[in-house]
């Protein structure tokens, strides 16, 4: 097993991961790949991802895994008994190269009776992890700020248009004497967003940050 790798990544305004959990397969030479991805935000999430793997697949020749975790900066991989450098690696690479995040990846392998060499087995494990890639779906994470704003019922329909149309996405709203709108919009579009709703209203209303999330818009 392969010693876990760390490294220092910047806070960011986006980033790339896994839309959900999938898995899929191929047969190289006899040998049986499955590819699983699952999106994941902390290593107690990870690894009890893979023993459930392990655990589905007890039977298998080698259960590969990598994954990649924000929180932390951490990058981890296992060769799980295949030579070193020869899958864990190229797994933990297919996630780098595609620069995805918060997620983990076991490629199982049921061994066919065909030797694949050095060179196949990088070449196959590193096809396991781009379909399970595939299968999971890549989308981008997008910080954004979660605004409030409380307006009268005659600009209420201009605002509701304003949000989507700087790029936000309406999340609650609630009327009452007076509507209050509650919205997501990415932090690079906020002073923009502002700066119309100000100029559009003529001062009259602003909005005010509640807190900030990642999400896909």
């Amino acid at each position: 097993m392969a010693s876990p790798i760390f490294f220092v990544v910047g806070e960011s305004m986006e980033y790339r991961t896994i839309g959900c959990e999938a898995s899929d397969e191929f047969i190289e030479r006899k040998s049986r790949f499955i590819g699983y991805v699952k999106p994941v935000t902390t290593q107690e999430d990870a690894v009890t991802f893979i023993n459930e793997i392990k655990s589905k697949h007890w039977d298998a020749t080698h259960n590969v895994y990598a994954y990649v975790l924000r929180d932390g900066q951490v990058r981890r991989y296992s060769d799980d008994g295949e030579p070193q450098g020869t899958a864990g690696i190229p797994v933990l690479d297919v996630l780098l190269k595609e620069n995805v995040t918060d997620c983990v990846v076991v490629a199982t392998r049921y061994f066919g009776g065909t030797l694949l060499g050095a060179g196949g087995l990088v070449r196959a494990y590193s096809h396991t992890a781009k379909i399970a890639l595939e299968a999971g779906g890549i989308v981008t994470m997008k910080l954004c700020k979660v605004l409030q704003c409380t307006c009268d019922y005659n600009f209420y329909g201009r605002l509701n248009s304003l949000v989507p149309e700087m790029g936000g996405a309406i999340t609650d709203s609630d009327f009452a004497e007076n509507v209050t709108v509650t919205f997501d919009m990415p932090v690079d579009i906020v002073p923009q967003f502002e700066a119309k709703l100000v100029d559009m209203s003529f001062g009259k209303f602003h909005s005010e940050e509640i807190t900030e999330k990642y999400k896909i818009l």
